[in-house]
Parts: structure tokens; C-alpha cells; sequence
């Protein structure tokens, strides 16, 4: 568990300065756009009120602290998870990704009402209109990472490794 409480600090404190960096000391939030490496890499300031591409985004203020509810409730049940069926390394990794990226969404939407995204990337004549944070990242690839490695334990007929 100490693994899931480092990766996920880490995590959480990787999200959170790079917003502060991005949104506030570059002025991306009055900016709204900064071209870093066109088009591959560009700082798009998005607020996002929902969840995923903006979905559920009608109902600002109730959504915001039923989306809160929902992210702790999934933390809690990983943690849960973790303790009772600890995987191996990689599982563990992929929890704290997970748990410091969904921590991170929802300081945001503490503090500002809505999560800050800022990155866009498009490439090779495709325009992406959707912008994502180090948060949205972490949660993606922790979501993946426990999927792939759910348990230390062998399967039922299946020889460790």
C-alpha cells in the first residue's frame, strides 16, 4: 500500500503543477491558447464542467458534486481492492496513477468548479478538438494498468510465474 500512497502523491502533485504552471503562472486561463509545438502539442484552455469530452456538463453545479461523489467512491474502492486482493508491482502502480489522477480532477472541481484542461495534441492533418490534463492521463493509463494487472495471485490451473 505504500507503493499506491507514493505513485498516487506523486501523481496528484505532477497534476496539480502543471495546471498551476499552465493555467495560471503562463496566463492560459485569460490567454486561452498557447501553440508549444504546432500541431502536435498545444496548451487549449478547457474548463470542464462534466466528465469525459464535456458529457453531463448541463447541470454545472449538481453535476460537480455528484461527479466529486463519484470519484471517491471509485478511490475508496480501489483502495478497498487493494488491501483485500493486492496485486503485483505493476497493479499497484496502476492504482496510485488512478487514485492521484482522480484526486486531482476533484481538487479541481473543489476549487474552480470544473476540472482545468489545457493539453491538445493532433497530428498528421487531423485537428483534435478535445483538450485532457496529467490527471485524465494517470486515470486512463491507471484504469488500463489494472485491468491488465488485476491480482498477484495465479489463476486456478495457470503456473506462476
Amino acid at each position: 500500500m505504500r507503493l499506491v500512497f507514493w505513485v498516487g502523491f506523486w501523481t496528484f502533485l505532477v497534476d496539480q503543477a502543471s495546471k498551476w504552471v499552465v493555467v495560471h503562472m503562463m496566463g492560459l486561463a485569460s490567454r486561452v491558447q498557447i501553440d508549444v509545438w504546432p500541431p502536435f502539442v498545444n496548451f487549449r484552455m478547457a474548463w470542464n464542467y462534466g466528465i469525459n469530452f464535456g458529457l453531463l456538463s448541463g447541470q454545472a453545479d449538481a453535476t460537480k458534486w455528484v461527479l466529486i461523489a463519484v470519484a471517491l467512491g471509485i478511490i475508496l474502492f480501489v483502495l478497498v481492492w487493494m488491501r483485500r486482493d493486492p496485486p503485483g508491482r505493476l497493479g499497484l502502480v496502476s492504482a496510485g496513477l488512478l487514485i492521484g489522477g482522480a484526486l486531482g480532477n476533484v481538487i479541481d472541481r473543489l476549487l474552480y468548479g470544473a476540472v482545468a484542461d489545457f493539453l491538445n495534441m493532433s497530428c498528421c492533418g487531423i485537428r483534435n478538438p478535445y483538450a485532457f490534463n496529467v490527471a485524465d492521463i494517470a486515470i486512463f493509463a491507471g484504469a488500463i494498468g489494472l485491468v491488465l494487472f488485476p491480482s498477484g495471485k495465479a489463476s486456478p490451473g495457470r503456473k506462476p510465474r
